[in-house]
């Protein structure tokens, strides 16, 4: 069953870059916003079934770590789905999955020793950034300015993770799900709303591009990771995401027609295996300081 729901989750957030340049008609705000509302109305289904009084229980630090993950998750897609529109779907994808960088990054902040393999991996990321925003130089200035915002997406990306990971700690999925996507729709509508995104009015073309992108990535995606927090934890997700940037690239490649230039191709291969090596060094650590707490745990136990 997690193999399947970790399959699911894959391909969902995969499908999402290609999805979302397939439908330009529709403004990525309105996009989101209506992903997000999809998503919400079908998570609330099981919550409110089996979960009514749930609600009413969850603690102030519940309600604010759902609250962060939220305003993380509305910024996030708001910059990555106009980097999208500016630029290629394998570069945007790319990009915004250095999120398992800035996360190894955040947890250095805060005293979390790793070892070699974290900072090769991030020097490897981030040489893979330069080598595509370098080709993307040449191909004008908008499709830089989209690098910059999916790098930003990326950093928002780490947030909505670590913050999801604390709420799911002692929360279900469905009730986490339900708050979150339901507080980040609240966020993308005033957004459009400041910004005069239209809410409504995209034809059955546009709210069939809506559709598909809520159930697939939205519903089906975003919701099979945020289940899969708690069983594997955000370290081996952050693995998962990774398979993003291939699917991404491959399914735009194939629907989309957008062939990469060599180098961009050589950013994206750099990226990836600099994220392996950022993924594979956060396990090393936790293996470390777990086998240095085993035997006070043991200890502490015997007393």
């Amino acid at each position: 069953m997690t193999f399947l729901l970790a399959l699911v989750g894959v391909l969902g957030v995969a499908a999402s870059g290609p999805l979302i340049a397939a439908f330009p008609a529709v403004p990525a705000l309105s996009m989101a916003l209506w992903r997000n509302a999809v998503g919400t109305a079908v998570m609330a289904v099981p919550a409110l079934v089996n979960e009514r009084r749930t609600f009413g229980r969850l603690r102030r630090q519940e309600w604010g770590w759902s609250a962060l993950a939220a305003l993380s998750l509305a910024l996030h897609f708001a910059f990555f789905m106009t980097s999208i529109r500016m630029t290629t779907v394998a570069a945007s994808t790319a990009l915004v999955c250095l999120q398992a960088a800035w996360i190894a990054i955040f947890q250095s902040l805060r005293g979390t020793k790793y070892g070699w393999r974290v900072g090769v991996g991030v020097l490897l990321a981030f040489a893979g950034v330069v080598v595509i925003t370098g080709f993307d130089i040449g191909s004008g200035t908008e499709a830089l300015i989209g690098d910059g915002l999916a790098l930003i997406g990326g950093i928002l990306a780490a947030s909505y993770t670590l913050s999801g990971s604390k709420a799911r700690a002692t929360m279900s999925t469905s009730s986490y799900t339900t708050i979150c996507y339901g507080m980040t729709s609240v966020l993308l509508l005033v957004m459009c709303l400041l910004t005069g995104a239209p809410i409504w009015g995209f034809g059955l073309n546009g709210w069939i591009g809506i559709l598909a992108l809520a159930l697939c990535s939205q519903v089906l995606g975003h919701t099979a990771l945020n289940h899969l927090l708690t069983s594997l934890g955000p370290l081996t997700v952050s693995t998962l995401i990774l398979l993003e940037i291939p699917g991404a690239a491959l399914l735009a490649a194939l629907f989309l027609g957008q062939v990469l230039p060599a180098g961009t191709v050589a950013g994206l291969v750099a990226i990836l295996a600099g994220l392996f090596f950022v993924v594979r060094g956060q396990g090393h650590a936790q293996a470390r300081a777990a086998a240095r707490t085993a035997p006070l745990a043991k200890e502490q136990g015997n007393t």
